[in-house]
C-alpha cells in the first residue's frame, strides 16, 4: 500500500474517533499512530502525513464543514455517516490546502476511503460533494 494512502486511512480512523471522543482526543494522535504503525515499513512518512491531515482538518474544520454543508444541499453534516463525513473532510482539506496533491487524486482517494470503510454507495456520495466543491472553488479537474 502506498504511504499516503495508508496515512489517509489512519487519519480517517483517528478523525472518526475524534467525532465521538471530542477534540480532547487529539492529544492521543501520536500514541495512536505509534500503535498502528509499530514495526511497519514507511512508518515515518506515513506518520508525518497522517499527522498533517489530522491537524489540518481540525485546524480548518469550521471552514471545511461550511463548504461541505453548502455542497451537500440536502444533507446535514451531523446526519451523514461519520466515515463519509471524515472522508469528505480529508478530501476537502487536500483539495484546498495541499498543493502537492492533484485535484483528481484528492477526490479519488476520498472516494476510495468512503468505499473501503463505509459502503459502496459512499463513493458516489463523496464524489458528488467533492466535485461540487471543486467546481465552486474554481479548481481544475
Amino acid at each position: 500500500m502506498r504511504m499516503r494512502t495508508r496515512a489517509r486511512e489512519l487519519a480517517l480512523q483517528f478523525l472518526f474517533q475524534v467525532d465521538f471522543q471530542g477534540d480532547g482526543y487529539v492529544e492521543d494522535l501520536d500514541r495512536f499512530l505509534d500503535e498502528q504503525l509499530w514495526g511497519k515499513e514507511g512508518t515515518t512518512e506515513a506518520k508525518i502525513y497522517a499527522r498533517e491531515l489530522v491537524r489540518g482538518v481540525i485546524e480548518h474544520r469550521e471552514a471545511i464543514d461550511e463548504l461541505l454543508a453548502k455542497a451537500a444541499s440536502n444533507w446535514e453534516l451531523d446526519r451523514m455517516a461519520a466515515i463519509d463525513r471524515n472522508a469528505l473532510r480529508i478530501g476537502c482539506y487536500e483539495l484546498l490546502h495541499n498543493d502537492d496533491i492533484p485535484t483528481k487524486v484528492a477526490i479519488n482517494e476520498a472516494i476510495e476511503l468512503g468505499k473501503r470503510f463505509s459502503t459502496e454507495a459512499s463513493g458516489g456520495f463523496v464524489n458528488g460533494i467533492l466535485d461540487r466543491i471543486r467546481k465552486d472553488q474554481g479548481l481544475r479537474a
